[in-house]
């Protein structure tokens, strides 16, 4: 079985990376980044550039973790995230939660509450707390 998580290069997908890769050394389990955006935007801060990627496999491997990163634009990244967890019959998905105000959770939709409504497996949802989101 495999733990999927998923990443954005922030403190938040940090947090996310850190907490999967701690369940996958405990269970003995694969671990599956999911990277996704929808690219409707020039920028996304949420989407990981090869040296970050980089960075994220090099940090797994030190581990001895197996490991793969999934790096898409798609329609929709929490559906994204749902379904690799679906097709690789994951035990686990990990998301990394930011805070919202009430007018952003009325008006935008979080992929991280999405995640844990529609995922087909338990759901760690972790903040990020420092230096221990490393990996």
């Amino acid at each position: 079985m495999s733990i999927v998580v998923a990443y954005s290069p922030d403190p938040y997908g940090r947090a996310a990376l850190a907490h999967g890769a701690v369940q996958a050394e405990q269970r003995h389990e694969d671990v599956l980044v999911v990277n996704a955006t929808r690219g409707d935007s020039l920028v996304d801060r949420r989407f990981a550039d090869d040296a970050d990627l980089a960075r994220v496999r090099q940090g797994l491997d030190t581990l001895g973790l197996s490991a793969s990163i999934t790096h898409e634009v798609v329609d929709d990244v929490a559906a994204a995230v749902v379904a690799t967890a679906e097709r690789v019959q994951a035990s686990l998905v990990v998301v990394g939660i930011r805070p919202r105000s009430p007018v952003g959770k009325m008006l935008l939709g979080s992929v991280a509450q999405r995640v844990i409504l529609d995922a087909p497996c338990p759901v760690l949802a972790v903040k990020p707390d420092g230096a221990s989101d490393e990996v």
